[in-house]
């Protein structure tokens, strides 16, 4: 029931065609953190996720952005936020905080934050920097999202 508000978020992008495309292609990444054991340290960070375990996106983006504020350095963390973000609606600033993501110097989340930027341009309705972007990873066979890129792709031509 919790993913009912979320498609009908997605699909009030931009267009009916980028929202389906939203509703079609977008799938929260998995739970990286709320499997961690608990401590004092990472309590905060914990019940700030429980909303996205649960798979109400809309919470969790209002959850992890106090943390984050005040964990900047926290990648997971901010990755989780972009997801959540993009997931109830708001593309752009799911973007910005893909940006944050791309210049850890780990580039822990490479691919991922490819994958989820590629969507936050169909969501926004930036139709042709979406294809551009869909062609570029589904060209890159090592590229974790390449056969999604190229669904997307397929989907983005024959909008």
């Amino acid at each position: 029931m919790r993913k009912l508000p979320m498609i009908l978020l997605l699909g009030a992008c931009s267009g009916a065609s980028e929202g389906d495309l939203c509703e079609r292609h977008f799938e929260p990444y998995p739970d990286l953190i709320g499997q961690r054991v608990r401590t004092e340290q990472n309590a905060a960070l914990l019940d700030a996720m429980e909303p996205y375990a649960e798979g109400d996106l809309a919470e969790a983006a209002k959850a992890l952005q106090p943390y984050v504020d005040r964990h900047p350095r926290e990648v997971e963390a901010r990755f989780h936020l972009a997801v959540s973000l993009l997931g109830s609606g708001q593309p752009y600033d799911a973007e910005l905080q893909l940006d944050f993501v791309e210049q850890d110097p780990r580039r822990v989340f490479r691919d991922e934050t490819e994958w989820y930027s590629l969507l936050c341009l169909v969501c926004s309705g930036q139709r042709d920097r979406a294809v551009a972007g869909a062609k570029k990873l589904a060209g890159r066979k090592d590229h974790r999202y390449s056969g999604a890129a190229a669904r997307l792709l397929k989907d983005l031509e024959g909008a």
